[in-house]
């Protein structure tokens, strides 16, 4: 079915945008690469649990927008 043949009249416009979140969908493309870090860096992000590439994301994130806000 195209776009323009679904019937969208029964949807209430939306008013009020003030709870909508910017980029709430967002995902930014991952790209994969080999790093090389210290022994007790690794065992410190593995020893909080599973999750440790997505916590190097986030401090390497974080580090940045601290950077750009100079």
């Amino acid at each position: 079915m195209k776009d323009r043949e679904i019937d969208t009249t029964d949807i209430p416009p939306v008013l009020d945008w003030s709870k909508a979140v910017v980029g709430k969908f967002y995902r930014p493309i991952k790209k994969p690469l080999t790093i090389r870090l210290d022994a007790d860096v690794l065992a410190w992000l593995k020893g909080q649990g599973r999750g440790y590439q997505t916590r190097i994301n986030s401090l390497l994130r974080s580090s940045m927008e601290r950077d750009r806000a100079r």
